[in-house]
């Protein structure tokens, strides 16, 4: 399946959200059976790896969860076999890097990225790199790009949706979007909690509300400031589906009118240019919202691992959606990273 027209998606859709339940289990009983007797080729965009520095500088703040720092190159490489999976593309998750100094964030940035090209060239056909940023630090953001590139020979860039309360998008990070618009980079944006919000009391933790919204916010930023449109050779990765922004694409699209000048085809034409995760997202409604605003395409597979799900219990769940064919299953889980990627072309089990 390619872009799916609007009709023909409802259809399907329609269909899949009626299946019952010994039909999903043969789904995945299927997937199993392929799985076992296939060679590996699928590739988790998203997934974690916590380098001994980065551990030490966030153990016990707000945001981190355990299994991130209890991490190892094994612990990854072992999830990978156990569900048939060739490679995971690592990037640092929550609480990120910025805790409010500058020069803690530049030295932890390096340290991670230092550490991660290490992995990569002991496992270049089982792990990639998306290298962390030290924002909002703009100087030094810059001089991290070139020494990831340039040295490192890194993969892709991850970002987060915000830095305190400035979100992606914001006027003062365009010369670090210039540059990777420069660099035709692969951008991975990771949510996380502004400082506005990360507290908030209505019962339950961040994660589950703010981190869908703050990715939402952030898809804002960038197109409604009209970056998408200033740079657009820098390839968007959203985590968790795109958060909230799917099923509320129609009414940002609202406003579109209100930033022509910045963003003159809309929203909507830009945010169907964006690849999206499965992380956090393997559930028939996000992905039904996702695939109203994208095709199979423009998905690509994500655990958000250690913490967010197993390869094979991610890939379980979204082969039980009963959305995708085996030709889109092969797409979401390795064709569309290779196409972003070619590097990882090579990557098998």
């Amino acid at each position: 399946m390619s872009d799916l027209d609007r009709r023909g998606f409802l259809t399907g859709a329609i269909a899949a959200l009626a299946l019952p339940a010994t039909a999903r289990r043969e789904g995945v009983a299927a997937f199993a059976q392929a799985a076992a007797g296939a060679k590996a080729q699928r590739i988790d965009i998203h997934h974690h790896f916590a380098p001994p520095a980065w551990v030490l500088e966030v153990r016990g703040r707000p945001l981190l969860q355990t299994a991130n720092t209890t991490w190892t190159p094994e612990k990854s490489i072992e999830d990978l076999d156990r569900a048939g999976s060739a490679a995971a593309v690592i990037s640092i998750t929550n609480p990120g890097l910025w805790f409010g100094d500058n020069q803690t964030t530049n030295r932890i940035a390096r340290a991670c990225n230092e550490y991660g090209a290490r992995l990569v060239q002991q496992y270049p056909t089982r792990f990639g790199l998306f290298a962390a940023m030290p924002l909002p630090d703009v100087d030094a953001t810059l001089k991290e790009i070139a020494y990831a590139y340039d040295v490192l020979k890194v993969d892709g860039v991850g970002l987060f949706t915000s830095y305190g309360d400035t979100w992606l998008g914001n006027a003062a990070f365009r010369p670090v979007m210039e540059e990777l618009n420069r660099r035709k980079a692969v951008v991975h944006v990771h949510p996380t909690a502004a400082n506005c919000c990360r507290n908030l009391d209505y019962g339950t933790a961040p994660g589950s509300i703010e981190y869908g919204t703050d990715t939402t916010r952030a898809i804002i930023g960038v197109t409604f400031s009209g970056d998408t449109t200033r740079y657009p050779d820098i390839r968007f990765i959203w985590s968790h589906g795109g958060g909230s922004a799917p099923f509320l694409a129609g009414r940002i699209d609202g406003g579109s009118a209100n930033a022509k000048a910045r963003m003159p085809a809309g929203f909507l034409a830009e945010a169907k240019k964006f690849f999206y995760d499965t992380a956090g997202a393997a559930n028939r409604g996000a992905i039904a919202s996702l695939l109203e605003l994208v095709g199979t395409s423009h998905v690509l597979f994500g655990t958000d691992f250690p913490p967010g799900g197993t390869n094979l219990a991610v890939a379980r769940a979204v082969a039980a959606l009963g959305f995708f064919n085996d030709n889109d299953l092969r797409a979401i889980e390795r064709d569309n990273a290779v196409r972003l990627l070619p590097r990882l072309k090579a990557s098998s089990a």
